[in-house]
């Protein structure tokens, strides 16, 4: 799938143009959601610039969970409610965890332990062994029954675990699973993020929250005009995230008060990359956007197949961002496609996000199958191959399948009023509005 790609400014001589690998001296690993603490969605290991795939691993549900990948682990959760831990290598699987149900949020490892939650039925947050998958301690939440947003993933810092749930925002103890804090809101799928002591996440109340990381309290608060699925990035002491009132928004870090706001065409529950005083975000009218980060205004924009709910992330100069079929690789400069892979046979909403550690990068899909693509051979379009797991999970599948289907519509039902509520129509994007 090609492809359609507008530039808004010329590369100038001596740009960071190319398209090529970025030597670390030591490997980079993607130890959570949006790489590190402040969500750059940036790493500095080399970039695969051919979609060759080292190998697939097949599990019993739909991925929605972005993979973390660790001392050459990858981890991920998957709808049949396993945590799993693979060979980043050769896709082998280490070990498996079930937990009691589906599991979409993007695990985070920090000290030998991998944290991540499940959703409805079960509602909790998990400590598991890195190496062994053995569980440390868990944490049930105790918001309202069906309705939790289990997409929020872990972010770990000054030994505590920071994650959202359906009335709030949770701190735990990273070593016993203790609850140190919580802040109410509204059904929080959005990811924390954590920078100079304060942590920032979005909220089902239509606000973006900046909380004492320590105690809980309120620093800021900034209301959007929908939900804030999307999680924030943090850089130069601005927050960026979007929202699905279509805007993508830079707010002082400090304060919370309005930089700019940039208007897409519809949903923006993709977060945010940020990378050179770019950033770069995906939205659900089908675009993938880089806008100057201290403006807002336009660098380019790239047409895809389906909406982007995946989020970007940015290695030597190539932005990689799953679609609803395709996984893209696009010139960071420039936005014209490198490559792209098709995941398999059917499409459909894809949260998953990719990492990219090492040359590979790794990226889950709502077939149920892992992948891990490198530079190669290019690698044909893909069906899935992993008929024999889903038969023998196929009770768990089913059970997840409908815990999925009556969240997803719970949350369209919300979304609907709220839009009838607002009035609001797609917007043609324009001039970012600024302070």
């Amino acid at each position: 799938m090609l492809a359609v790609c507008s530039n808004f400014r010329q590369v100038k001589a001596g740009a960071s143009s190319h398209v090529g690998p970025v030597q670390a001296a030591d490997t980079d690993w993607w130890p959570m959601f949006r790489h590190d603490l402040a969500h750059s969605g940036y790493s500095t290991s080399a970039a695969p610039l051919t979609n060759q795939r080292l190998w697939a691993y097949g599990t019993g549900g739909c991925i929605y969970s972005s993979p973390a990948v660790a001392g050459g682990i990858a981890y991920v959760g998957s709808e049949d409610y396993g945590v799993y831990a693979l060979n980043a290598t050769t896709g082998a699987k280490v070990w498996e965890y079930v937990t009691g149900g589906p599991v979409d949020s993007s695990p985070a490892v920090a000290g030998g332990i991998v944290y991540v939650r499940s959703g409805y039925p079960d509602d909790n947050v998990y400590a598991l062994n890195a190496v062994t998958g053995a569980r440390v301690w868990n944490y049930t939440f105790g918001g309202p029954v069906g309705s939790n947003p289990s997409l929020s993933s872990p972010a770990v810092s000054e030994g505590l675990v920071y994650i959202g749930s359906t009335d709030g925002v949770y701190a735990l103890n990273a070593s016993t699973g203790a609850l140190v804090w919580n802040y109410a809101a509204f059904s929080v799928g959005s990811s924390p993020a954590v920078a100079n002591g304060i942590v920032y996440v979005g909220s089902g109340d239509q606000n973006v929250y900046a909380l004492n990381a320590a105690t809980g309290t309120l620093v800021w608060k900034y209301a959007t005009r929908d939900y804030v699925m999307s999680s924030p990035a943090i850089a130069g002491g601005i927050a960026y995230v979007g929202s699905d009132d279509y805007y993508v928004y830079a707010l002082n870090a400090a304060t919370g008060t309005l930089v700019w706001k940039y208007a897409t065409r519809y949903w923006v529950e993709s977060s945010p990359a940020v990378v050179d005083g770019t950033v770069y975000v995906g939205s659900d009218d089908g675009n993938v956007y880089a806008l100057n980060a201290a403006t807002g205004t336009s660098v380019w924009k790239c047409s895809v197949q389906g909406g982007v709910a995946s989020s970007p992330a940015v290695a030597g100069g190539v932005v990689y961002v799953g679609g609803q079929v395709f996984v893209y690789a696009l010139n960071a400069s420039t936005g014209a496609q490198v490559w792209s892979f098709r995941y398999g046979s059917s499409g459909g909403p894809d949260w998953s996000s990719p990492a990219v550690v090492d040359g590979k990068v790794y990226v889950g899909f709502i077939d149920g199958t892992v992948y891990a693509l490198k530079t190669g051979s290019p690698s044909p379009a893909t069906g899935f191959p992993f008929t024999d797991q889903i038969i023998a999970r196929a009770p768990i599948i089913l059970a997840a399948a409908l815990a999925t289907i009556i969240a997803m519509a719970v949350v369209v039902v919300r979304r609907r009023k709220r839009r009838t509520q607002h009035g609001r129509e797609p917007e043609t994007p324009a001039t970012p509005e600024k302070a």
